[in-house]
């Protein structure tokens, strides 16, 4: 007589997932956002605080639902501003209080903390979490997107920090305080900072190694200062990747050629220039700065501004710039060629002074297949350093590329 199985044994046999390593369990809710995380507390009694001890907490505006969103109000009159605002009272205040929640029943440690919401200069719940993540948690990975927030001093505590990243937010100043040791990434983007709390800032991150710096020109403050664009490379002792955008000069920063050149970025490896203008000879000037002082750059990426003035003469040449040896290069990729003068002659000199480049990716904005082919005659037979590939690209939208 066969016997008949009991049901919850085999609804336990059927439960491969509360089997699997809890190193596995942890890593599939961190991929969930945090309210269906939570929601797998409802599971059986072995799932109910699961949820409560995932290392990584992200926190958006779509966490929560306002009122509207979830369908109890479809009047035209929410389209006005002060429905909107109250829509956006609502929104952070859901989402505050579901932060508190999370926080209060969070059991271990935080290693990373997600922040995306609207706030306006000062906000005291923003406080108060970033002063509870300081002294309750040990957060490795911070990531702030807080639209015209000023940082409060508490965010200064979280020394144990390796990876911060920034959007939005103000920097009015820089307090004395002991430095973030252990950051190794540093991304500032679209934060009112000047140039003297930047450097400040900068030289109190001795361990960064990758550091992203952009911006527009109307979101800086500037220092007033005349910061030479060698001192802001000795604050990146032992940087590895770079990126950073156009408008250097609105910081404070003066470019300009110092006697000698250091190898001041001996361990930079990669570097984009997002926002370049061709017709601006600071930003030609910083580039040739850079690369005499990072002898072991292994790519170099430049992304070129769309719009070009249009009383740009073409009077700039690089070739001046060409005392150089990049004997790691291996890869130079610009996106928005445009067959400028200028831009030809900094390929073709990257072209004689790297031994190792492999490739060299050409992206224009506008498809001219006779100035195309044009060029790639011109680069094929300038003199090379080394047996590289040249691709050459056309941008058909913002996502796909045709190959030439």
């Amino acid at each position: 007589m066969i016997k008949q199985k009991h049901p919850e044994m085999k609804a336990q046999r059927l439960d491969r997932i509360t089997t699997l390593p809890e190193t596995i369990i942890e890593t599939v809710l961190c991929l969930l956002p945090i309210e269906e995380a939570a929601r797998t507390s409802i599971l059986s009694r072995e799932w109910r605080y699961k949820w409560t001890t995932i290392p990584k907490l992200e926190f958006r505006r779509s966490t929560v639902k306002t009122s509207t969103e979830e369908g109890h109000l479809s009047d035209r009159k929410l389209l006005c501003d002060s429905s909107h605002a109250r829509r956006e009272e609502e929104m952070k205040r859901k989402l505050f209080y579901a932060i508190y929640q999370v926080l209060l029943l969070h059991q271990g440690p935080i290693q990373e903390f997600i922040l995306t919401m609207n706030v306006h200069d000062t906000c005291f719940e923003v406080d108060q979490i970033l002063l509870h993540l300081s002294r309750k948690h040990m957060v490795l990975k911070l990531t702030l997107e807080l639209n015209y927030f000023t940082l409060p001093l508490s965010l200064f505590s979280l020394h144990q920090l390796t990876d911060l990243s920034l959007y939005g937010c103000q920097i009015k100043h820089v307090p004395v305080f002991n430095g973030f040791g252990s950051l190794t990434s540093l991304s500032l983007e679209m934060v009112w900072i000047s140039m003297e709390s930047l450097l400040h800032l900068l030289s109190l991150c001795p361990s960064l190694k990758s550091f992203s710096l952009l911006t527009t020109s109307d979101l800086i403050i500037n220092g007033g200062n005349n910061t030479t664009i060698m001192e802001f490379f000795e604050c990146l002792p032992v940087i590895e990747h770079l990126t950073t955008s156009c408008y250097l000069s609105e910081y404070g920063l003066h470019v300009s050629v110092p006697e000698e050149l250091p190898k001041s970025l001996i361990h930079l490896k990669y570097f984009c220039f997002k926002e370049m203008m061709v017709e601006e000879s600071d930003e030609w000037t910083f580039l040739s700065l850079l690369i005499h002082c990072s002898p072991n750059l292994e790519k170099i990426k430049l992304e070129m501004l769309k719009d070009v003035d249009d009383c740009f003469e073409e009077s700039i040449t690089f070739e001046e710039y060409s005392d150089f040896w990049l004997e790691h290069l291996n890869e130079l990729e610009i996106e928005g060629f445009r067959n400028y003068k200028t831009e030809l002659d900094f390929v073709k000199v990257i072209l004689a002074r790297s031994p190792s480049l492999k490739k060299v990716v050409l992206r224009t904005w506008m498809h001219d297949k006779d100035k195309e082919l044009e060029t790639l005659t011109i680069l094929l037979s300038a003199p090379r350093a080394s047996p590289v590939k040249i691709i050459d690209f056309y941008i058909v939208n913002k996502n796909q590329y045709k190959f030439v």
